[in-house]
């Protein structure tokens, strides 16, 4: 059994609200219509908007500068709990095992506002073409690439790790950007739905360490993430925890059942990935640990295959030989042995819905 955090961070229970707009942006398809409801548990609880209907958020945007010029960014998780509580982020003590890792950009707070030493190109044309499955694909870009300085987690005071996404510089916009208001100080992004022990969650998708996981999710290419310790582990001393991408899932826009990553590439929906942490566990990291897991043919002709949402399913499944590994990196023991890919997918979990 999980060990769950019991301080204030953990949940916030949130009434039904009506509620249209938000700086001008509809976030909740139409007048009259709540963003939150009944006993959804917001993680991020920054989030002034978030719809789950057609899968946004909508996050305070802070302004920083590099290099003098002026950059955007969010921040979604902190490693000091204090800090987090008073962000309203989510709170993510394995960041700090990253510490003294090319995974953590330095930077410095100067009048208020971080200086960064690395940012993003946002001009990149993204491309995802899918192959004769929609996975793998048959070519594919990321539409936004890191520096050699980039990552998304940063620390100015050599102590704790912040999750700070950049979404806008001189360059252009984050891919996942659906909305900016600089003067207003909010912006609203994509998401998208997976699976945590059975619930539907939703989540950002903001880099990969790997250019196919950027360009697949739309994310920016920041390799330095490749550093963060902890592949194919979900131990103390990792910085990670795992997602777990089913490769061949049910397909069919319509079919109940449907799921996985060729299903996603030939535009039935989104993968459905299932996570093995959320943000009041205290194993959470959005720093996910990609662990593919493929149907084996056995248990397609056999009539098994179906949608899952729990790690714990996947991770019997491939003890009963019905589920393979997907990736060729370390054996992730928690899972029975599926391997890590490897590579990193940060994506905060928003929200997990009732």
């Amino acid at each position: 059994m999980r060990l769950r955090r019991s301080h204030a961070h953990r949940k916030r229970m949130v009434q039904m609200v009506s509620l249209a707009a938000v700086g001008g942006i509809l976030v909740a398809g139409g007048p009259a219509t709540s963003v939150f409801a009944g006993d959804d548990e917001v993680f991020l609880e920054s989030a002034t908007a978030i719809n789950r209907r057609v899968g946004t958020v909508t996050l305070p945007l802070h302004k920083g500068r590099h290099e003098g010029s002026k950059v955007w960014f969010v921040v979604t998780e902190s490693s000091n709990e204090e800090g987090a509580e008073a962000r309203g982020v989510n709170f993510s003590e394995k960041l700090n095992n990253a510490l003294g890792t090319r995974a953590v950009q330095r930077g410095r707070r100067i009048n208020g506002k971080i200086r960064f030493s690395g940012t993003v190109n946002f001009r990149p044309s993204r491309v995802v073409v899918p192959g004769p499955q929609g996975f793998p694909p048959a070519r594919f870009q990321a539409g936004a690439v890191g520096d050699g300085q980039y990552s998304p987690l940063v620390t100015v005071n050599g102590r704790t790790v912040l999750n700070a996404t950049h979404v806008a510089n001189r360059t252009g916009l984050h891919d996942a950007v659906v909305s900016i208001n600089r003067a207003r100080r909010r912006v609203t992004l994509d998401t998208f739905n997976g699976f945590y022990e059975g619930e539907r969650i939703q989540y950002l998708h903001q880099e990969g360490s790997v250019e196919l996981i950027a360009a697949i999710e739309g994310s920016t290419f920041a390799p330095r993430l490749n550093a963060a310790p902890g592949v194919g582990s979900n131990e103390d001393n990792s910085a990670r925890s795992a997602i777990v991408p089913i490769v061949n899932g049910p397909r069919g826009a319509d079919n109940p059942q449907r799921q996985g990553l060729q299903s996603a590439l030939l535009g039935q929906g989104d993968p459905l990935n299932i996570t093995q942490e959320v943000p009041d566990d205290n194993d959470y990291s959005p720093m996910w640990d990609v662990t593919p897991a493929v149907w084996t043919e056995r248990a397609i002709n056999s009539g098994q295959r179906k949608r899952l949402t729990d790690v714990e399913d996947v991770a019997d499944l491939f003890e009963e030989g019905l589920i393979t590994s997907g990736g060729a990196g370390p054996r992730n023991e928690e899972l029975d042995g599926i391997r890590a890919l490897p590579g990193i997918s940060n994506c905060p979990v928003v929200i997990e819905f009732d």
